[in-house]
């Protein structure tokens, strides 16, 4: 099989790409280089079955030439982290749903299997939690920068089921939760990144808000598995699906697991959300996914657990030149 993965040079995608190539097939990884690196990748440049297009997904006719090429689309390619979200929402919303536009439009036309990566950010404010793929999506005002991201996501998801319902067009989407291991950047805000990295620089463990705030994390790994599954699984079309462990853990607990497990002597210090984000800048107090749906289909489970998680995390940081 033949894969395209738009995104494929940023975190979860260079682990796809490893998966599919140790899998024998072949992979063609389409990145602007926005917020992926070409050093996720690097390792790849020689094996035969590996092609990496430096483009964005907004040049339709590279897309559409490698589409031709392939069988399967995992679009992993949009703005992420809650830094720049905030930032650049102009950017965000033009990303994420232009982008998912383009390549459900071009996809289309051959009726290529294309594979949708959602968030568990779309759940915005709910309370139902654990949250479960046909609940109620609450986001917050228009007003609020912070919540562009789950509206872009949440129009992608949208866009996608609309033409598998009136077009046909095969497609799966899946709501990661908090998807972490090594060769993710805390450049964006991503949490145990930037912990792992202020423990083991000495410098203060930067919590935002009052630290009760609670996430659950999954291993890339684990997340990569499911992806090819639910791509090898028919009954998968036209489905959503979240992708996450039920385990839970406050940012406060977090920090301490981190600083305990790095052997680090940093102070952990709480920020309020105005000084770290933006005036009145809002957050989930929990985001715990089930997981029910996912495990009936294929059978997942998450296999490893948040301090394995920490582990390779840390090692990986403490690698040479891991300076972000």
């Amino acid at each position: 099989m033949r894969i395209l993965i738009t995104g494929g040079a940023g975190f979860i995608g260079s682990h796809l790409s490893d998966a599919c190539l140790q899998a024998g097939q072949e992979v063609f990884v389409l990145d602007n280089l926005s917020t992926g690196a070409i050093g996720n990748v690097a390792h790849l440049e020689s094996h035969p079955k590996f092609h990496c297009i430096i483009e964005s997904v907004s040049n339709e006719p590279v897309l559409a030439e490698l589409m031709d090429q392939c069988d399967v689309i995992v679009h992993l390619a949009a703005a992420v982290g809650v830094k720049l979200i905030v930032e650049s929402p102009v950017h965000t919303i033009e990303t994420n749903v232009h982008g998912t536009e383009i390549v459900l439009k071009l996809a289309n036309k051959k009726k290529k299997l294309v594979l949708v990566a959602s968030t568990s950010e779309v759940y915005g404010k709910s309370t139902q939690v654990p949250f479960r793929e046909d609940a109620d999506l609450v986001l917050g005002p228009t007003s609020k920068h912070r919540w562009a991201y789950a509206c872009s996501k949440a129009i992608d998801e949208f866009l996608a089921l609309a033409y598998w319902r009136e077009r046909q067009l095969p497609v799966i989407i899946v709501r990661l939760f908090n998807t972490v291991g090594p060769r993710q950047t805390g450049r964006y805000g991503m949490v145990i990144p930037t912990f792992v990295r202020q423990a083991l620089a000495g410098d203060p463990i930067s919590v935002f808000g009052d630290g009760t705030q609670t996430r659950s994390f999954t291993y890339v790994g684990d997340v990569v598995r499911a992806l090819i599954e639910l791509v090898d699984e028919p009954r998968a079309i036209g489905e959503v699906f979240n992708i996450g462990h039920g385990a839970e853990i406050s940012m406060l607990d977090l920090a301490h697991k981190i600083k305990t497990l790095t052997r680090s002597d940093s102070p952990i210090q709480l920020i309020p959300y105005d000084e770290a984000y933006e005036v009145g800048f809002e957050d989930m107090p929990r985001r715990v996914p089930a997981i029910d749906k996912i495990r009936d289909l294929i059978g997942y489970e998450p296999r490893v657990d948040l301090d394995e998680i920490l582990e390779t995390v840390i090692d990986y940081c403490r690698g040479p030149d891991r300076s972000t």
